[in-house]
């Protein structure tokens, strides 16, 4: 009887070998059946030829890249702890699936004017599937990859567990910080009863200004559900956030590439820059989840490129683009910007403490 570890293991290997494959399989598909019809549709040698191009095209890279790389992974531990800040398979998917895969995709809409003569004559709207499922199976990678450190079954206790144990250590601090003084100085007196005036208020003893010499930013207090149906609502756990995050941090370039399919830009020297900055917004995937520049990363990557590219839209050819998504890069921009440089300056570095 196979092991739960092994039957994760040959699972999570096989599905990533799908998404490693099948969408370079599919776009190149939908290339054979474009430069079909713009030749002879009755003859397929073209068709058949360019199939299995792409059919050998994935099996000498999953022989000779991808099954290498795996096997040494995996029977070479102190290689893959050397490895630190990015991930190899995420890699081999970005460089070997996705980038011939759009560049699958430009060549069809090249095809299919180069047949026709005009780009007037092409449909309406480009076939969402093929580069649907590309982000898929990329964004599936990554949800592997970072599922690997967890068990599939059984209760996730690190959430719950490690926020009572943070609240019980709280506690405990603070009644011994409260202890330890009467402990050093039994004679100490008590202190003196708060005065109503303000300036003594403002006011603070030496001794508390020695203890906490800068004032705490007052927070959201946690909420502590007693209801059943509450608790249960309010359940978190952290596998189950690997799917919900690993699909919104990808959603500005699924809407990128979908303004893509839209006539108006496929039919424009658009399609270039939209291909090619949504390909490096997906660079960021290579990157550790832990890795300290990858908020740089995502910035400089998707956001400042995002904004040139969907404000150039937006003034050519309209909001096909919404212009939610323009305002989400150039607040995230400024805001990255502002936060972690300008407030160096003195100009912007006063402290202030809000008073809500």
């Amino acid at each position: 009887m196979a092991s739960g570890r092994l039957i994760k293991l040959l699972v999570f290997e096989l599905l990533e070998f799908a998404a490693f494959s099948i969408p370079t399989l599919v776009i190149v598909e939908q290339f054979a059946t474009a430069y079909q019809w713009s030749r002879d549709k009755r003859e397929k040698t073209h068709y058949w030829l360019i199939v299995s191009c792409s059919i050998a095209y994935v099996a000498s890279v999953s022989l000779l890249i991808w099954v290498p790389i795996k096997v040494l992974l995996y029977k070479k531990h102190h290689l893959s702890k050397k490895i630190k800040g990015w991930r190899p398979v995420m890699m081999m998917c970005v460089v070997l699936t996705t980038l011939p895969s759009f560049s699958f995709s430009i060549a069809v809409t090249e095809v299919q004017k180069n047949a026709n003569g005009t780009a007037n004559s092409l449909p309406d709207t480009l076939p969402d599937l093929p580069v649907s499922l590309v982000l898929t199976s990329l964004i599936v990678v990554d949800i592997i990859e970072k599922l690997r450190i967890y068990p599939l079954r059984g209760r996730q206790k690190s959430n719950e567990d490690t926020h009572i144990r943070a609240t019980t250590l709280q506690r405990i601090r603070t009644v011994t910080d409260q202890v330890r003084p009467n402990e050093g100085n039994p004679a100490t007196p008590q202190p003196a009863p708060r005065t109503k005036a303000p300036a003594l208020a403002l006011a603070p003893a030496p001794a508390a200004t020695a203890q906490s010499p800068a004032p705490a930013e007052a927070g959201a207090q946690e909420l502590d559900f007693q209801s059943p149906v509450l608790r249960a609502m309010s359940r978190r756990d952290a596998r189950a956030e690997i799917f919900l995050w690993s699909f919104v941090l990808w959603s500005d370039t699924i809407e990128m590439v979908r303004v893509a399919g839209h006539q108006a830009v496929y039919k424009s020297a658009w399609l270039y820059p939209v291909y090619l900055f949504s390909f490096i917004s997906l660079l960021r995937i290579i990157f550790t989840p832990q890795n300290p520049l990858l908020n740089s990363l995502g910035v400089l990557l998707q956001d400042l490129p995002f904004i040139f590219v969907r404000l150039g839209l937006i003034i050519d050819l309209g909001t096909i683009t919404p212009v939610l998504g323009l305002c989400k890069n150039v607040l995230v921009t400024l805001s990255y910007g502002y936060f972690n440089y300008l407030t160096k300056f003195r100009i912007f570095s006063s402290f202030e403490l809000s008073s809500f």
